[in-house]
């Protein structure tokens, strides 16, 4: 291991190089994959960026080691660390390291981000995180005089201002290509985009706008169960044409509608937030069940998951509460949900109910963890985190027995919702976002909207309703808008801010 002393400008080169060499094979992979470097602006255009890399990655590296000393060494070796990990998602799933991924990864529970563990990121970790800075603080550094202190900062600056400006006939490539940059540049993407998340988010947090009230207009007993689906797709359901047959019982129900849908988002917090907003909006407005609880609505949320926005309603349930009431091997999936579905909804004494049902039956990548060795109705499946190890059979094995299982449980709604015969009822399933099963090779979900493949944003949008309700309009395309107006239609909730070109029901 490496012992003794360095000049902290030479230890900060050092440091730029293996940043640059370790961790930024992906972005220079997708500038030589998308940039025309045949001629002497492209070649410009790479030389530059190098350059700028290198550059920009010294004069953070010197300023942190000159002036923060040991501590400084830290904060590169933390760089180090998660700059591994990142990049293992990058290879592994193709992922993007943007603001919106990063608000994934700092909102996803503990048992949802285990599933991700493997030997393989444990290596990237050891071999191009710790054992490199390990070598780092153990270098004692030697600081330059003032003077050559900042001749090396301003040096440096003046050299990156520079290459910008050489650089300038590749400014619309880069504008253009901006979020896949940012996101590929190690430490800044997950450095910068985590203070931009916690930014927009102490926005987001402020005080609820709350919408104009509401009046409920009859007191006929209805109730809606909205199931909000997770990573499902709309081209693995067989409603919609897909040759496996993934959806048996929902094909033998009568008033079965699917319709096409895109989704706002390709990530759950967006997705969940788009679902329950009344329209697009970025600013934090009261949400369905919040309003509906406010306007006199019997309101139950039950979740196996979690990123939705805040909830201000009397009747949250999670694993958790919902475990003390049901009994059996099940319990361990998303069948937790339906624990005493009907008795809760009879012990209601309001004549409106909103019913929400929030599963994870489709996340991965460990896709075949999600349901019952029962539903493993394809096979043979792919049962490895490492989603480009497995064949593309094995992979969409896994991922359609977890179709097969959200059919099922959709059924089971249905059929709970006949035997409550004094209600009219509908449910309605959407999913929170689509999801990459290798296509490209992509994985999973949570590109930004702009670049992402429409695997990540085609969803299923899935209604039913009771005889002698309300029937459906002749809907053809629709968006988790949606949801929002079309619920309150349903139950005959009257709203100011209600409008019938988003409600799905005549």
């Amino acid at each position: 291991m490496l012992k003794g002393s360095l000049p902290a400008a030479r230890l900060a080169a050092l440091a730029s190089l293996a940043n640059c060499i370790f961790f930024h094979i992906p972005f220079f992979a997708f500038v030589v994959g998308n940039l025309n470097y045949a001629g002497f602006s492209g070649m410009m255009t790479i030389a530059s960026l190098i350059l700028l890399m290198l550059v920009l990655d010294f004069l953070v590296f010197y300023l942190l080691v000159y002036l923060a000393g040991l501590i400084g060494r830290i904060i590169i070796s933390l760089f180090f660390a998660l700059s591994a990990a990142a990049l293992y998602f990058i290879n592994a799933y193709s992922v993007i390291i943007d603001e919106s991924m990063i608000g994934n990864i700092l909102n996803t529970n503990y048992a949802e981000s285990s599933a991700y563990f493997s030997i393989t990121l444990a290596l990237y970790v050891l071999v191009l995180g710790i054992l490199p800075s390990a070598a780092l603080l153990r270098i004692r550094t030697v600081k330059e005089p003032l003077k050559r202190f900042a001749a090396l900062c301003s040096g440096s600056f003046l050299i990156a201002l520079a290459l910008v400006f050489i650089n300038s006939a590749g400014w619309l490539w880069i504008d253009k290509n901006s979020k896949k940059l940012g996101g590929l540049a190690m430490p800044w993407s997950y450095a910068v985009n985590t203070t931009l998340f916690y930014v927009h988010q102490y926005k987001k947090n402020q005080k609820e706008i709350l919408l104009p009230d509401a009046r409920i207009s009859s007191r006929k007993k209805s109730i809606v169960v909205l199931v909000i689906g997770e990573s499902a797709r709309k081209a693995n359901f067989s409603l919609y044409g897909y040759p496996k047959n993934t959806n048996p019982m929902l094909a033998d129900i009568e008033n079965v509608h699917p319709l096409d849908a895109v989704s706002a988002a390709t990530y759950t917090t967006a997705g969940v937030k788009a679902i329950l907003d009344y329209k697009k909006t970025d600013e934090l407005y009261e949400i369905l069940p919040n309003y509906l609880f406010r306007n006199n609505v019997e309101v139950i949320w039950r979740t196996a998951n979690w990123g939705e926005p805040p909830l201000h309603i009397k009747n949250y349930q999670d694993r958790k509460y919902l475990g003390a009431a049901c009994r059996g091997k099940a319990c361990g999936y998303d069948e937790i949900l339906l624990a005493l579905f009907k008795e809760q909804i009879l012990a209601s004494r309001k004549d409106k109910i909103l019913l929400v049902l929030h599963t994870s039956t489709s996340h991965g990548p460990n896709y075949s963890a999600k349901y019952p060795a029962g539903f493993r109705k394809f096979s043979p499946v792919c049962s490895s985190v490492e989603l480009a190890d497995c064949s593309k059979q094995e992979l969409m094995n896994a991922y359609d027995n977890t179709i097969v299982y959200t059919d099922y449980l959709l059924s089971r709604v249905i059929q709970n919702l006949k035997e409550l015969k004094e209600f009219d009822s509908t449910m309605i399933f959407v999913s929170d976002h689509g999801e990459s099963l290798g296509e490209n090779n992509l994985y999973m979900h949570g590109l930004p909207m702009s670049i992402a493949p429409k695997e990540q944003f085609e969803i299923p949008f899935i209604v039913w309703a009771s005889p002698g309700s309300k029937k459906l309009k002749a809907n053809k395309t629709v968006t988790q808008y949606h949801v929002f107006h079309s619920v309150l239609n349903f139950l005959d909730v009257e709203s100011p801010i209600y409008d019938e070109n988003m409600n799905i029901y005549r």
